[in-house]
């Protein structure tokens, strides 16, 4: 909900709209940061369903940075919500980097592994360069997708534009 983006739109037109046209039942609203990144934080920095009641979440540990409490405050929402028949949510936290490349410039560097890429047979997903953050969400993404190579890559030159390999793709399945 930004003023930027369909300012005509109540969260009830919202809703109402998505339901309609993505034949989805319930929709469950998180946090985020108007101006202070270059996308108003989008939803696919911060949580992703990987599979019915399942959903991984952001975690920012530097505590100078914007996305420290609002991450926090994500995870206390999706913790606390359930899905479209009332079952509790299975919520995996991944904890970002506390390490990046910054040769490409850190303004709006987003340093994330939310923003993975599915495709056919595969996950393109990010590193960083901080090996134990980097590994840790190797294995969090490969427990979700356990019949899909996981192939992971330096995306610095997206990171450091604000964005995340799902930003630069567009998912097209072969059937």
């Amino acid at each position: 909900m930004n003023d930027n983006r369909n300012p005509s739109f109540t969260k009830e037109t919202f809703e109402k709209e998505l339901k309609l046209l993505l034949g989805i039942k319930k929709i469950i609203w998180l946090k985020g940061i108007k101006g202070n990144d270059i996308t108003d934080a989008h939803v696919d920095f911060y949580a992703r369903f990987t599979k019915i009641g399942t959903v991984l979440v952001s975690r920012e540990n530097y505590t100078k940075s914007y996305d420290y409490a609002i991450t926090r405050e994500n995870i206390e929402i999706l913790q606390n919500s359930t899905d479209a028949k009332g079952n509790p949510l299975e919520v995996i936290i991944i904890d970002n980097p506390e390490t990046f490349n910054k040769s490409f410039g850190d303004k709006d560097f987003a340093a994330g592994y939310i923003g993975y890429y599915v495709c056919n047979d595969a996950v393109i997903m990010q590193k960083f360069g901080d090996t134990q953050a980097d590994q840790n969400a190797f294995n969090i993404i490969q427990n979700q997708f356990p019949n899909r190579t996981i192939e992971q890559i330096a995306t610095d030159g997206i990171a450091s534009g604000g964005g995340s390999i799902h930003c630069s793709t567009q998912q097209e399945p072969k059937d």
